[in-house]
């Protein structure tokens, strides 16, 4: 495999960090997953957004920057490769989506100044899927404050995730996965494993599952 440091992202409910624990096994990696269930304010930020969203934010950045430092500057002589479910960046994709602009101006502001100290992937994989299958897998895993998440919030996340990569030209390896089944179907694992032993240029390269 060409890249040692790769990342998996998308909307919520796309199936990142099913894939991520598949490709590290595969490739013997390190396995970094987001460790979102101790964020004390998510379930709240449900409930109540508005009152919620910074504190939420700042919990989710905080973490997401300790979680990457210390696994990313410890070397592991056993695991040449690193699998991670999350971009650092979301950080500020998800605050652009839920913070008002004064919030999210001094928001990006601490993202800012964070952000460099963060080593960032050799190659980004973009889980695209449609809403409605995004709320399907959401039904599917059960996670009882989840189960109200509107759909023109998953569409404004999906929106700002997309501008972003078009924007900045990350060597994107961007992944239909309406009718996705990795689990179940190892044709479309293959499919992600076959094109991650090739070389890309920087921009986005559209992957098709069979």
């Amino acid at each position: 495999m060409k890249y040692s440091f790769v990342t998996i992202e998308g909307n919520i409910g796309a199936g990142k960090t099913t894939l991520a624990h598949l490709l590290s096994k595969h490739y013997n990696a390190r396995l970094i997953l987001e460790q979102f269930a101790d964020n004390p304010f998510l379930p709240k930020f449900y409930e109540s957004p508005e009152q919620y969203a910074f504190p939420l934010e700042l919990f989710f950045m905080a973490e997401r920057y300790k979680q990457l430092k210390d696994l990313l500057q410890t070397k592991d002589l056993f695991q040449s490769i690193t699998v991670s479910d999350y971009l650092f960046t979301k950080c500020l994709l998800f605050a652009k989506v839920n913070l008002p602009v004064e919030e999210f101006r001094l928001y990006q502001k601490l993202f800012d100044i964070i952000n460099p100290q963060i080593l960032q992937p050799d190659i980004l994989i973009y889980l695209h899927s449609p809403v409605n299958k995004l709320k399907e897998n959401i039904k599917k895993r059960n996670r009882q404050y989840e189960q109200s998440i509107a759909s023109d919030y998953l569409f404004n996340l999906q929106e700002t995730y997309t501008q972003y990569i078009k924007q900045h030209h990350i060597k994107t390896l961007f992944v239909d996965t309406s009718n996705a089944d990795f689990l179940d179907n190892p044709a479309h694992l293959t499919t992600i494993i076959d094109a991650l032993d090739k070389e890309y240029e920087d921009g986005q390269h559209f992957i098709s599952l069979p």
